[in-house]
């Protein structure tokens, strides 16, 4: 148990048995009166932010998280298979729990998967990747002055804006946060 007063951004918290983590934290003090906490929360399981208000000095179940590296094998049935970089154990994960990153997975790419109680709660990926295009119109000699974009399917599936200077066959560098091309590699 951990007080209101003593959480952070970025801690893990229990709370009505869903596993939430904060994201901004606020503690206010009026005039008069006690102290109150206001907290936005994300729940680790759907990514729904709340907001939460406690008065100072309330106890909330910390969650102690645990991040893993985790190397991706492959697809098979729905399920996506992992080996934990250290053990070298293999974990099976549904594609609910893969959705935010499986655009972007390819085979021996390194994720983290967070587990809270031996239990997998978050898959992450690098902020940026390099990938090839596999397949894009060719762009037309000129066309790089009018700053314009055409769609780009990456080896992983995932079809982003690039530039249209950008040719098939070109490693270019992608942020899997807001699915933009960051650069050619």
């Amino acid at each position: 148990m951990i007080s209101t007063n003593d959480m952070r951004a970025g801690q893990a918290i229990v709370l009505d048995g869903t596993l939430y983590q904060i994201t901004d934290y606020e503690r206010m003090k009026p005039g008069k009166g006690p102290t109150f906490v206001k907290v936005k929360i994300k729940d680790l399981k759907t990514g729904r932010v709340l907001d939460h208000t406690w008065r100072g000095e309330q106890k909330v179940e910390l969650a102690i998280l645990q991040n893993r590296k985790h190397q991706y094998l492959y697809e098979q049935g729905g399920l996506y298979h992992f080996m934990d970089m250290e053990t070298y154990d293999q974990i099976a994960l549904p594609t609910e729990q893969v959705a935010g990153v499986v655009k972007y997975l390819l085979e021996s790419m390194e994720i983290d998967i967070t587990f809270h109680k031996d239990n997998p709660v978050k898959v992450s990926i690098p902020d940026f990747v390099e990938m090839k295009i596999a397949q894009t119109d060719p762009g037309v000699k000129g066309d790089t002055a009018t700053g314009g974009t055409k769609p780009a399917t990456i080896e992983s599936g995932a079809v982003i804006q690039v530039p249209l200077f950008v040719n098939q066959g070109d490693v270019i560098k992608v942020d899997t946060r807001t699915d933009t091309y960051i650069s050619r590699v």
